[in-house]
């Protein structure tokens, strides 16, 4: 396969991306295609992950090619983002489990795992022998993380003993591995710890009943006397703005993923426009047809051209929280109205799975909400714009 410009990019972002990058992506493409798209409605409707897929994906480089210990080839943010794009294109739930492995697992490791805690742990997580899980969120705390955590962390000798819980963690059904967070209760600041999920006193249990991203498997952790060793704690986490380092990067990718979200929604809606026939000719003919697919490629343009950037402000060294904050926020709600817009387009075949829109539809949901909610991130951008705190 010769690598071929989206239709939906049609300003030809992907231009920006070196040769040995377009090489990745067809060899992704032609993996999805082949290998995720024909069982992806099964796994969603049947609310299941496929696993078998776990091992493929790291030899394709999916979880490796961001950390120095690991990439195949010297690559760039934006490379990256469009890697999370193609997979959201055709399964945001494997976009998701990607995501975790290897922006919140192993990007935890990164920006706060000492030298030696990066070379034992993200090689595993890059090679696919582990999968990796990020407790953060819990039952009672998700916006106010940064104050409100209730998980704790008590220290004896060399032993931290954890006590709490997490909920809509991501994987943890069957990781091997979840990055807990949790608040020290010698001096109230959030630390990070490395913990094997067959530690005594750890357990996970699947959230059933999702409508959206249903092949993500998201559980309830219960943390009951879990003792982890020195060892094993995060050594340069010592308070929440070390976990907002692992944020930063994985909002703008999750970005990224919404972008690509809804250009499997929108690329479903124009093979269907050029099919479907009503009033004598195919319905991509009509005015108001067109409109719905003109309006969504603008919202996708737009976005593409606010990923692009925030990415390369990450290659600069100089992407910030705001910068994050704002991509998240705008992208998520314009790939929100998308979806709805290409939804409609398809009338009642939009409400089943077998015309690939209404998956897209409903893991819009899940998208606009995790990794920080509209709300905050508009919060984030409100303060740095007023210089003024208005989170409560």
């Amino acid at each position: 396969m010769t690598f071929e410009l989206l239709g939906s990019d049609f300003f030809g972002y992907e231009n920006l991306l070196t040769t040995p990058e377009q090489a990745a992506i067809v060899k992704l493409r032609s993996y999805l295609e082949d290998e995720v798209r024909p069982i992806a409605n099964e796994c969603w409707d049947r609310a299941e992950f496929p696993t078998q897929i776990i091992k493929p994906l790291a030899e394709l480089g999916m979880y490796s090619f961001g950390w120095d210990e690991t990439k195949p080839f010297a690559n760039s943010a934006v490379f990256r983002g469009f890697v999370a794009l193609e997979l959201a294109r055709v399964d945001a739930s494997v976009a998701t489990f990607v995501g975790v492995q290897n922006g919140l697992s192993a990007g935890s490791l990164a920006a706060c795992g000492s030298a030696e805690q990066r070379a034992e742990w993200i090689p595993r997580l890059a090679s696919g022998e582990i999968v990796g899980a990020f407790g953060l969120t819990e039952p009672l705390s998700g916006s106010d993380a940064a104050q409100g955590l209730r998980t704790t962390a008590t220290r004896s000798g060399d032993t931290w003993t954890l006590n709490g819980a997490k909920r809509w963690i991501g994987n943890a059904t069957f990781s091997d591995m979840t990055i807990i967070w949790a608040k020290d209760t010698a001096d109230n600041q959030v630390k990070g710890f490395i913990v094997p999920t067959d530690t005594a006193g750890y357990s996970a249990t699947k959230i059933e009943g999702k409508i959206s991203l249903r092949a993500v498997q998201n559980a309830d952790i219960t943390l009951t006397d879990v003792v982890v060793p020195e060892r094993l704690r995060l050594q340069n986490a010592n308070s929440f703005k070390d976990t907002a380092k692992v944020l930063r990067a994985t909002r703008a990718e999750v970005s990224w993923a919404a972008v690509g979200n809804a250009i499997g929604a929108y690329d479903a809606a124009v093979a269907y426009a050029k099919r479907r026939e009503q009033f004598g000719k195919a319905i991509g003919g009509h005015q108001l047809v067109q409109d719905l697919l003109v309006k969504s490629l603008g919202n996708i343009t737009a976005s593409l051209g606010m990923v692009v950037r925030v990415s390369q402000l990450q290659d600069e060294g100089v992407q910030r929280d705001e910068h994050s904050a704002l991509t998240k926020a705008y992208t998520t709600s314009r790939m929100r109205e998308s979806v709805a817009w290409c939804r409609e387009l398809f009338g009642g075949n939009g409400v089943t799975l077998e015309y690939n829109v209404a998956r897209h539809f409903a893991d819009a949901e899940a998208i606009y909400s995790y990794e920080g909610t509209q709300e905050m991130n508009t919060l984030i951008v409100g303060r740095t714009i007023t210089g003024q705190a208005a989170f409560v």
